[in-house]
Parts: structure tokens; sequence; C-alpha cells
């Protein structure tokens, strides 16, 4: 089922979410749908708190990425196999330069912003079973786990920007939480509590 994802402004955005434990109710369905949401959307990834779930679970497929052939071979080939769901996850390291590079979200339509990142995480998280995994990534994949993780923590793509440019962009996400944005998939805007 497609579900509609929460706009800029919706409180469960800016929630720290909880771990889940095995057992949790519709875990199964809940992930299928989120793929089938995300894939709805266009997106490469969809973290639980974008559907109105304050729980530690995203789900990736960041293989559209991985035909980008202006990305370095090692990239393209991590960024293909690269589809999964994470439950619990928590970054425990990440290290080297930060790089900038443009990310959007699909709870912030229509708006792209160049955000810096550290290129190497480790990431401790649970599969589906809820067994015990502990993964590296590194480049695009690693960018693609932050901006997924950071949902997770209450933060946004734009909580990293620089203060003046946050500014600048105020009226662009007031509009957006209002439902003044064109868009082509499910939406719930917290202004107006409609879905589009």
């Amino acid at each position: 089922m497609i579900l509609p994802i929460r706009a800029y402004g919706d409180p469960v955005l800016k929630k720290v979410a909880q771990d889940i434990e095995p057992g949790h109710p519709g875990l199964e369905q809940l992930i299928a749908d989120m793929y089938e949401t995300m894939y709805a959307a266009s997106g490469v990834g969809l973290a639980a708190p974008q559907i109105g779930q304050s729980i530690r679970l995203f789900v990736v497929d960041a293989s559209p990425f991985a035909e980008d052939e202006e990305l370095e071979e090692k990239d393209r080939q991590q960024l293909a196999g690269l589809k999964r769901a994470f439950i619990n996850p928590y970054i425990v390291e990440e290290e080297g330069d930060a790089w900038p590079y443009e990310e959007g979200c699909l709870s912030i339509p229509n708006i792209r912003e160049e955000v810096r990142r550290q290129p190497r995480i480790v990431l401790q998280f649970q599969d589906e079973k809820f067994n015990d995994h502990e993964a590296e990534f590194d480049g695009f994949a690693a960018r693609v786990i932050q901006h997924e993780h950071d949902h997770l923590d209450g933060r946004l793509f734009t909580d990293r920007l620089p203060a003046l440019r946050r500014k600048l962009l105020q009226g662009k996400l007031r509009d957006i939480s209002m439902g003044r944005t064109e868009v082509k998939y499910k939406m719930r805007f917290p202004l107006i509590k409609t879905t589009k």
C-alpha cells in the first residue's frame, strides 16, 4: 500500500525515533509498504518517520544511482547492491573530510541543497529477522544511509545547511508545509491536514 509521505513541518519529522523489538506488529507489511511508497515517489530511501511512525527503521534501494556513469566504478558497485531494510540502526563511526553534494528529500519536495557529509561510516543495525550486523559504507552509499539515519534522529538535510541558507529557504519550506508545492506522489501536509 502506498502511504502518504509527511511534509516538512510535521512534528514527527523532528522527533527522535524509538527502537523496535522482535514481534513488532505488522513489521513485514510496514517494510513492504515503505518500499512501495518509496518507489512510487521515485526515491532511493525512506525512513519510518516520513510515513508518520517514529520508529528506528528505514529502507534503501540505491540501485538507481548505480547507473550514473559519472560515479567511480567502486561507488557504482556498492550502490547496485544496496537494497535492504535497516532496523534499529546507529552510526558508530564517521570519518574522513566532509564533502559536498546536492541532496533532496521526499518530505521536502522540489528543494535541493548542497550538504556536507563525511565519506565513510560504520553502521550497526538489525535485519528483518533482528539479526545483528555491523557494516562499513563509503562514498555515495554512506551519504544515502547518513541522510536516512538523520531522519531517525529528528534531523532533516536542511538542518545541516548554514544558518543564512536556512533563513533564505524559510518561505519555500513554509509553502511546502501548507501544501503549496507541485508533487507527483501522496503527501500529508501539516498545515492543511489533508492528503494530496
